[in-house]
């Protein structure tokens, strides 16, 4: 086994000096994850070339790695590295597994599974679309995309939203009167726009003059619980997007090198909430 390793380990530094894309943090910190994966196929199948890893690697790898009981971040992050490097070689013979081909379980928190598919979160928006509720799309959006909690969309009014689209920032005002501004992207801004143009300035967007901030809150709830079942056997809820959220950003600032505390304390200042207790519990740490 020593042999074959120190094999791919004279490939995997030839490559590694050449690479030129993302951090020298990034590539760092793949590199020991790549490397933990060449020893399990230098070990398990002997392999002799970089370029000959195939699926059936990929498969016993992510079944090894959850018979050790790592958590699913973990798995994900050693999924990466392994694609990182692999999409950077000038010659390989197959194609990697996506996430979704492996099956990979998706996040739990609590014991219970709260994060969307991206498969489930176009089909909602979609719905949303074909029924006349143009204006759940951009909420959906709010909580997918900029991690927003239920009230806090519920709270945006016309001022909120012109300037917004002005600055590419939202104000959002949130828990125990703490407030924020968070980025928005593209699906944001369309969404939010076309709510904006069709509301009475001084008005909430997304809570009609005549109607109450509760019970818009609950409709959309009501909403989500009556559709899903539509195309998911999850019991996907509003939340679960803010959820989804806090890991993609996490995982987006651990790719740009920041550290596993420093990535935290990123997200728990994007989510409103500046405590590192509720961001693992997010995290599912």
């Amino acid at each position: 086994m020593l042999n074959q390793y120190k094999n791919l380990e004279v490939q995997f530094n030839k490559l590694f000096r050449h690479l030129k894309i993302g951090s020298f943090k990034t590539r760092e910190r793949y590199g020991k994850a790549f490397k933990r994966f060449m020893v399990f196929v230098a070990k398990e199948y002997h392999l002799q070339k970089l370029a000959n890893i195939a699926p059936k690697h990929i498969f016993a790898y992510l079944e090894y790695m959850q018979n050790k009981g790592l958590s699913e971040s973990t798995i994900k992050t050693e999924l990466a590295a392994i694609r990182f490097f692999h999409d950077s070689m000038p010659y390989t013979r197959y194609e990697l597994p996506t996430n979704d081909e492996l099956e990979l379980k998706r996040r739990t928190f609590g014991g219970v599974d709260r994060t969307w598919t991206g498969k489930e979160f176009n089909l909602m928006v979609a719905t949303a679309i074909e029924t006349g509720h143009s204006d759940y799309t951009a909420i959906l959006a709010l909580a997918r995309y900029a991690g927003l909690r239920l009230e806090e969309c519920f709270r945006i009014d016309t001022n909120d939203a012109r300037k917004a689209l002005e600055t590419g920032k939202l104000f959002v005002k949130g828990k125990g009167g703490l407030t924020r501004y968070v980025p928005i992207n593209a699906s944001i801004r369309v969404s939010l726009e076309n709510v904006y143009k069709t509301t009475p300035t001084g008005q909430k967007l997304f809570v009609k003059p005549e109607d109450k901030t509760h019970l818009a809150m609950k409709r959309l709830q009501c909403f989500i619980a009556y559709h899903r079942k539509e195309f998911t056997d999850n019991r996907i809820t509003f939340h679960g997007l803010r959820h989804t959220f806090a890991h993609e950003q996490y995982e987006r600032y651990i790719n740009q090198g920041f550290s596993d505390y420093t990535a935290r304390k990123k997200v728990s200042e994007l989510l409103g909430h500046h405590r590192d207790d509720v961001t693992r519990i997010y995290l599912a740490e």
